[in-house]
């Protein structure tokens, strides 16, 4: 599964040719915000952007908030719980950290960073658990 825009169609593709695209793992609107620098927005719209982190229900751009995107996020986690087997869902950092905040059930999302390319893996066995790979243990303690 992977999210409409292009670049997690073309990585997706990386996977295999079967893909299929869901929109509810499309990356946030950020509104008037799109596509503009962090520090643009804080030097031109400081207090908009402050309120937006500050409050999970602010959408000073004119797009979704934060708490929109969890929402989405968690409606679609659901529609998982009653199917079966593994999913790959290859999406956007805020989609993560929407699907991370729900597992989590916490308002922990303004502290999780998502790496390009990152990999985590959810489960669902009555309950989401979040299981980050592993390397090999380094020694004992």
């Amino acid at each position: 599964m992977c999210a409409p825009e292009l670049r997690t169609r073309q990585t997706a593709g990386l996977f295999g040719d079967r893909v299929e695209i869901v929109e509810a793992l499309r990356d946030c609107d950020f509104g008037r915000w799109n596509g503009v620098r962090i520090s643009d927005l804080q030097k031109n719209e400081p207090e908009g952007l402050e309120r937006w982190i500050a409050d999970p229900d602010s959408a000073s751009h004119g797009g979704e908030s934060v708490a929109q995107v969890v929402e989405r996020v968690a409606a679609w986690l659901k529609t998982l719980q009653a199917t079966p087997g593994h999913v790959v869902a290859v999406t956007h950092p805020f989609i993560i950290r929407a699907a991370l905040t729900t597992v989590l059930q916490g308002s922990a999302f303004n502290l999780i960073d998502v790496e390009p390319l990152s990999a985590i893996e959810l489960r669902f066995t009555g309950c989401w658990r979040l299981r980050l790979p592993g390397g090999e243990p380094e020694g004992t303690l």
